[in-house]
């Protein structure tokens, strides 16, 4: 993991998307989506995203960790030059509340700035209301439909 934001033994850093921690991350994410989505979730039809597409110049994953234990991720994809979108945002149930999610997004947006992108976009599932909250507290709008993701009811967008 490259160095990160370190706080309240939280770190995020960018790692690569096929190393064990990003995979049980990405696996926990997806068996979450399973269980709360209301007809359950297939990541083969959903956006599916592959691992180069998580890696430089393509696209980039990070990792949080607590306390050494990893405990959140998400993804920033290159769509073109100006535009950014995140995928794949997960915090693991033991570290919700702990500002995990507001610092992988800083993150991603530091990187995309850093990359001189100048929007972000996002789409979510209507069964995430936390993640609705947050984005909207992070400055993030609800926009027009950008994607033919089968499970996003929102999309959001936020100007950097």
């Amino acid at each position: 993991m490259e160095p990160g934001a370190i706080s309240d033994g939280i770190e995020v850093g960018q790692e690569a998307a096929g190393a064990p921690d990003a995979q049980f991350c990405l696996a926990q994410y997806f068996r979450e989506l399973a269980h709360r989505f209301e007809f359950g979730f297939d990541p083969a039809k959903g956006n599916t995203v592959s691992e180069a597409e998580m890696t430089p110049p393509a696209g980039w994953f990070f990792l949080a960790r607590l306390e050494g234990k990893p405990a959140g991720c998400g993804a920033l994809l290159r769509i073109d030059a100006a535009t950014g979108e995140i995928k794949r945002m997960w915090t693991a149930p033991f570290a919700r509340g702990r500002g995990v999610a507001q610092r992988i997004i800083a993150a991603i947006e530091a990187t995309a700035r850093a990359e001189g992108m100048t929007l972000l976009r996002l789409d979510t599932n209507k069964a995430l209301t936390e993640a609705h909250a947050l984005y909207r507290k992070l400055g993030f709008e609800e926009t027009e439909r950008y994607s033919a993701n089968p499970y996003a009811h929102h999309w959001f967008r936020k100007r950097l």
